[in-house]
């Protein structure tokens, strides 16, 4: 049997990256996000066009994908309800967003410099991605308010507990990546903890669906 339903959600489950970027006055931007698919040495991120992060990649053209593994999940909650922008909607003022300029900071981070790019790596994350912007178009319709940044990973650094011995492939035992899974944190299968970003989108927890 199935149910025909509108879902609210479609986030299925999708590695979360932190995307660190370059704001105007060249301080550092970041956000985590889970929007994003790989292929042949491109990735393609989705953002809502109001978003800092956004801006910042139609401006500067490049970025660092940050990928999170499950053990950093708190750091991740620490952002999910912050935003770079000093303009907060009124929808996300709603939600819990607040205004937060340094989230590196915020988020007990460390800038580490890239090699290629401006915006800084996440020290603390084991696979750091540097990238450039090399297109990018509307999701749907022109007015649907997303963009689809197409970003070239011009250099990878991957932490040497990672890389498999004598070959430049990442260990896929070892990695364990932070999934967001409708708004939910999962991490070796298992929901490894609550999410504040559900919360703001309301979503139905466990102890609700079975309370």
């Amino acid at each position: 049997m199935h149910q025909t339903i509108d879902l609210k959600v479609m986030y299925f489950g999708t590695p979360v990256l932190l995307v660190a970027t370059r704001n105007p006055d060249g301080s550092a931007n970041l956000a985590p996000m889970s929007s994003a698919w790989w292929l042949n040495g491109y990735c393609v991120l989705g953002f809502g066009n109001s978003a800092r992060t956004a801006e910042n990649l139609r401006r500067e053209r490049e970025c660092v994908l940050n990928l999170v593994p499950a053990s950093m999940v708190d750091v991740v909650d620490r952002l999910a309800l912050t935003t770079g922008s000093p303009h907060v909607s009124p929808r996300k003022t709603a939600m819990g967003y607040s205004f937060v300029p340094d989230k590196f900071g915020h988020a007990g981070l460390s800038e580490q410099a890239s090699e290629l790019v401006g915006a800084p790596r996440v020290a603390e994350c084991p696979i750091q991605l540097e990238g450039a912007v090399v297109a990018e178009a509307p999701l749907g319709t022109a007015d649907s308010g997303v963009t689809t940044f197409h970003v070239r990973v011009l250099r990878s650094h991957v932490a040497d507990d990672l890389v498999i011995p004598g070959t430049q492939y990442v260990d896929p035992v070892g990695w364990d990546p932070l999934i967001m899974k409708f708004c939910e944190f999962f991490g070796g299968g298992a929901q490894v903890r609550s999410s504040r970003l559900a919360e703001a989108w309301e979503m139905p927890h466990a102890e609700t669906v079975t309370g």
